[in-house]
């Protein structure tokens, strides 16, 4: 029987219920409506029913949804009901900010090394020790690692990517200003934070423009 294909527009808004739900759990709500749950999320409850329903419903009629069962379950459906050891290459300011950002782990994914090619870097500890990205393949062969995070410069990317595939990393979060090609296999999430801020900046621009048209 061939799987199901499920939208892009879908699995974009599935964190968005993990974050809320657990939010809802954290203020102790024991179950939820999609209706109150549209208010949250700023969808129809017509489209988290939908949503939902390409993994099989969880709702029950008149009773809502049970917001630990449904946040556990979108917690499978994300693969985050498992911890994920990740290595991030460029200890940085941006290496850094991610290393810090204490969220990540909560979330099961766990720092475990940064790599640097300044020697003033090596052995310090940001959550997770910096090596020396020499020892990049060294260290892959001996650890289990998930996902390799880039946060370097775009000219030295491409590179880097190959190494870690090569070495049998199979997820790269790259915050590289490039967009990756690279084998099967393999999946990338490019994360370019320059066009976050040009799609505010036309929202600003389109909210100002509205504003004086008369």
């Amino acid at each position: 029987m061939e799987e199901k294909r499920i939208s892009k527009a879908v699995i974009s808004r599935l964190p968005r219920y993990y974050r809320y739900l657990g939010e809802l759990l954290e203020d102790g709500v024991e179950r939820i409506s999609s209706s109150d749950l549209s208010i949250k999320m700023k969808v129809t409850a017509s489209q988290i029913r939908q949503d939902l329903n390409n993994f099989g419903g969880f709702g029950q009629q008149g009773y809502g949804y049970n917001v630990m069962y449904l946040h556990g379950e979108i917690a499978k459906i994300l693969g985050i009901d498992r911890p994920h050891n990740l290595i991030i290459i460029g200890a940085g300011h941006l290496g850094n900010a991610i290393a810090n950002y204490a969220n990540f782990e909560r979330s099961g994914f766990i720092i475990s090394a940064l790599f640097d090619v300044k020697p003033e870097l090596f052995g310090k500890t940001i959550r997770g020790k910096i090596y020396d990205l020499d020892d990049l393949e060294a260290y892959l062969k001996e650890e289990e690692i998930d996902i390799a995070a880039l946060t370097v410069p775009k000219d030295e990317a491409r590179a880097i990517s190959r190494r870690l595939t090569d070495a049998g990393i199979k997820a790269i979060w790259n915050f590289a200003h490039t967009d990756l090609a690279v084998t099967a296999g393999v999946v990338v999430e490019n994360v370019h934070l320059s066009e976050s801020l040009m799609r505010l900046s036309y929202k600003v621009k389109s909210a100002k423009e509205d504003e004086y048209d008369i």
